[in-house]
């Protein structure tokens, strides 16, 4: 099944308050393991890239720090930033 018709037969379907809920808890469990597997493919140095959500700018540079949820990156322009592991890709 497509994320498309999982989404409409949410949508269609009269599910309860408590049905609904533990299709939110599914997503965040599967949102916390897919972050939990980037995290662990990257190491300090790795080249990554990722889009910025405010200005849609593309930027790639080197893992500076790992931590639970988010990697430290030195982009190429020198900034560094705090970024969700599930927005990198490796570059």
């Amino acid at each position: 099944m497509q994320a498309v018709e999982i989404a409409r037969a949410i949508i269609s379907n009269n599910y309860s308050n408590d049905e609904l809920n533990n299709i939110a808890d599914a997503i965040k469990f599967v949102r916390s393991q897919l972050t939990r597997r980037n995290t662990s493919t990257f190491v300090i140095g790795s080249r990554v890239a990722f889009v910025n959500t405010k200005t849609g700018v593309r930027f790639t540079g080197k893992v500076n720090k790992v931590k639970q949820k988010f990697v430290l990156v030195d982009t190429d322009v020198g900034v560094r930033y705090n970024v969700p592991a599930a927005m990198l890709v490796a570059a």
